[in-house]
């Protein structure tokens, strides 16, 4: 026993030295045939414009996460108005809690660990793009200083963008290099003073004008800078280190960026979005030539890039067939058209899969006649994309003997604009008693059979439809199911300066170029105007409220007397509803989140079972749950959660 257990044991560690002798050559041995490391790669020009550049993509997935952007605030909600408008009383109704504002509202939710961790990622990126830039050799000084101007740029609006989020955060200035579990909150006024002396710093390095589309320029720079000048000088719960003079430095900058002349307002509010015909049987552009004008908008100072893949490769939606990297904002919006008569799963409406529903509120804000934007921003026609037919023998609770049929291109149902007299029963579709139209018609008070079907009826109605689609972002010719847009994103757009400095004003900044609050605020309205410049459009008084008397209307133009910051919200809504992931940002800037939500959107006035749950707290999200999990010692939660 003795003899054979030796004998065992001899040849265990023989075999044991053999595998650990031979790993040592070839498995565990590194071996790099090029000689390549990030230490000399970096410091070569081509290696360091491959750093710069890798910078840029993963702004598509930071801006692809915009549930915790647009949600929960006067213009989104998750979902649609079904629930807490129709049937109030019914206590089991429940809502997504980036808009109920519940319990459901912590450190676990996925949407904001993702935002953290993008973050994080980039401002790691942008780090060592500036931490590297002085050891490259052989590049032109313009060059490098641009390259840093850029990183700096991008560094600072990812950082604005998470102390906005989640108040005092971690600021790392160097790029990491090894895993550590320490993490320092750091006040949020000393990130906006590190923000703001990145910035100048950038304007001073950055050129007026790029020759690769998409880089960063001075403009943007000025932008980004006014914007977080005006968010300083709200000077949220006192905690940001903001002064009257913010307001001032703010209007200054955005007067700057007008004047330079570079990023004109169009003279058509809809060139800045990618062409397409409401009714896509008669659709003639291509997936290419539908962008091609807004692509090329000297209105955008800042975009994301997607029409040029090859410079920007990386990070985002990437199409495992043909390896397009693409925007997804025409999908993800309000919903898609009719069922009746629709082709399946092609890309003549693309594919629908909505995570921003608009409130009524938002619709109510528009003159739906004079306002461009109305129509610019929804298709409010449904049509027929195939023949087909559809009884209404089964319709709830008004079933009919009734079958209708409908050729390619017919229309299928229509939304009526919100201040449409729909007293007139005549004006309905035939789902409805009385209804003379052969498609479904909807308005505000009909939607969901408001005022006609009682506390738990059972509805089923086969020509209904849910209301406009979201049409603003729809590119049409890309094939069904990608999501794939080559629609370059516009974060930042010269109409927003006007708005900017009329905020601005109205908090009190002096030295303004082109006159009143009201003025810079009527360059916007009056563009969206078109043929109606000069004039007053009308809007709900009360947007909120779709029971609301159609004749309770308001101006929208505004004067040295009516000019107030609800004003100005409203603009920002009208004018960019969607765009740049600004809207949380904007309440929780202006202090307006809670007043203007309730007001708007059902979905935060239901609350928990009907009690409503936002509070102050909420201006200020939860640290992601993972970010406590790895740190040591462990980090502060905010206050509330």
């Amino acid at each position: 026993m003795k003899k054979i257990f030796s004998t065992r044991y001899l040849l265990t560690v023989a075999i044991i030295a053999l595998v650990i002798t031979g790993c040592k050559k070839t498995f565990l041995d590194e071996y790099n045939p090029s000689n390549r490391t990030t230490d000399n790669y970096y410091t070569t020009v081509t290696g360091y414009e491959t750093l710069v550049t890798s910078c840029y993509p993963l702004l598509r997935d930071i801006a692809q996460v915009r549930i915790p952007t647009l949600n929960g605030t006067d213009m989104f909600s998750s979902g649609g108005w079904f629930g807490t408008i129709a049937f109030p009383s019914q206590t089991s109704q429940t809502g997504s809690p980036y808009d109920t504002y519940d319990i459901g509202l912590n450190s676990s939710l996925g949407e904001l660990q993702s935002l953290w961790d993008l973050l994080y990622r980039e401002i790691n990126r942008c780090n060592a793009a500036i931490e590297r830039a002085p050891a490259v050799v052989n590049i032109v000084d313009s060059v490098r200083n641009s390259r840093v101007g850029e990183a700096k740029f991008l560094r600072s609006l990812s950082l604005f963008w998470a102390v906005q989020q989640w108040g005092d955060v971690p600021m790392p200035l160097k790029e990491t290099m090894d895993a550590s579990l320490t993490v320092v909150r750091v006040p949020s006024k000393d990130i906006y003073t590190q923000i703001i002396a990145d910035l100048n710093d950038a304007i001073t390095k950055l050129p007026n004008t790029q020759a690769a589309a998409g880089r960063v320029t001075k403009n943007a720079a000025k932008f980004l800078l006014a914007r977080v000048y005006l968010t300083r000088g709200w000077n949220f719960n006192g905690a940001l280190g903001g002064t009257a003079t913010d307001f001032n430095s703010a209007l200054a900058l955005c007067d700057d960026v007008i004047a330079s002349g570079l990023h004109p307002l169009e003279s058509n509010w809809n060139n800045l979005w990618p062409i397409h015909n409401k009714n896509p049987k008669k659709e003639t552009a291509t997936a290419a030539s539908s962008v091609a004008v807004a692509n090329a908008s000297k209105e955008v100072v800042f975009a994301i890039q997607y029409a040029n893949a090859a410079a920007y490769n990386g990070d985002a939606n990437l199409s495992t067939s043909n390896g397009t990297i693409g925007n997804d904002l025409h999908t993800r919006f309000s919903g898609g058209p009719s069922g009746v008569a629709q082709e399946a799963r092609t890309g003549t409406y693309n594919r629908w899969l909505p995570a921003h529903n608009v409130t009524w509120g938002a619709y109510r804000l528009f003159d739906p006649v004079m306002d461009a934007r109305y129509e610019g921003t929804f298709n409010s026609v449904s049509y027929a994309t195939l023949a087909g037919s559809v009884s209404l023998s089964s319709n709830k609770p008004y079933s009919q003997a009734l079958t209708l049929t409908y050729a390619s291109g017919d229309t299928t149902a229509v939304a009526l604009p919100w201040n449409v007299d729909v007293s007139d029963v005549k004006m309905l579709g035939v789902n409805i008693p009385g209804g003379t139209k052969k498609y479904s018609v909807q308005s505000s008070i009909d939607l969901y059979w408001l005022g006609k079907a009682t506390v738990g009826q059972q509805i089923a109605d086969a020509l209904g439809w849910g209301g406009p689609m979201f049409w603003k972002f729809f590119q049409p010719g890309i094939t069904y199911g990608d999501g794939f847009s080559t629609f370059n994103d516009p974060l930042f757009r010269s109409a927003e300066l006007y708005l900017m400095a009329a905020e601005a004003i109205v908090k009190g900044a002096t030295g303004a170029k082109l006159g009143t609050a009201d003025v810079y605020y009527n360059i916007v309205l009056d563009r969206a105007l078109a043929s109606n410049k000069g004039k007053s459009p009308m809007r709900a008084t009360n947007p909120g409220n779709v029971l609301d008397p159609l004749t309770n209307i308001t101006s929208y133009r505004a004067t040295p007397a009516t000019i107030n910051i609800d004003m100005i919200l409203d603009e920002y809504g009208r004018e960019f509803l969607g765009e740049g992931n600004e809207r949380w940002y904007q309440l929780k800037r202006t202090g307006k989140l809670i007043e203007r939500a309730t007001k708007f959107n059902g979905w935060t006035v239901w609350g928990r079972g009907g009690a409503q749950q936002i509070a102050a707290k909420h201006y200020l999200r939860p640290i992601p749950q993972g970010m406590l999990d790895n740190s040591s010692p462990r980090i502060e939660q905010n206050p509330g959660y």
